[in-house]
């Protein structure tokens, strides 16, 4: 990995790179268009709003390279914090050069410093083998749990597919 990639806490004036990575990352793992507006306001409210969770990014230079998300949940059978880690992405001219593991390991850093926090999770695309084996090369294990949701009637974050 290039020595010149520094790692940080991601701030107000990434918001714009941050949604454009979310955005990059859903065409890319789900074959979705994210509507910037809903996007964006997604980004600038978790950064607003930190109990809610943070951003993580890695920087080249002076330009962010690579951002995760963590968002926070609560365990009451272990009395602490499961940091989920989403929307992760990594430039492609970034990728395979270790940029997702020194992210991940700056948040365990963070967490190492944090009492509350008891552990990570994420959920991956079901289809994305190359994800799954960097998680597990990383010590992440499969859980027995599966993850269902149901959104609020209404609730629209994408654009359908043209039908044309």
């Amino acid at each position: 990995m290039p020595q010149s990639i520094q790692f940080r806490k991601a701030q107000e004036r990434d918001a714009a790179t941050i949604a454009h990575f979310n955005a990059a990352m859903a065409l890319e793992t789900e074959h979705k268009v994210l509507m910037p507006e809903i996007i964006g306001a997604g980004v600038r409210k978790l950064l607003a709003t930190p109990s809610m969770g943070f951003y993580v990014v890695a920087e080249s230079g002076e330009r962010v390279v690579a951002s995760l998300m963590i968002t926070n949940e609560w365990s009451d059978w272990r009395c602490g914090l499961f940091w989920w880690i989403q929307s992760v992405y990594v430039e492609p001219a970034f990728r395979r050069q270790g940029v997702y593991r020194r992210l991940y390991e700056y948040v365990q850093e963070l967490a190492q410093a944090d009492s509350g926090v008891c552990g990570f999770r994420l959920y991956v695309e079901k289809d994305n083998t190359v994800a799954q084996q960097t998680y597990a090369s990383l010590g992440m294990g499969q859980t027995d749990y599966l993850i269902y949701e149901e959104l609020k009637p209404g609730i629209r974050y994408f654009t359908p597919a043209d039908r044309s």
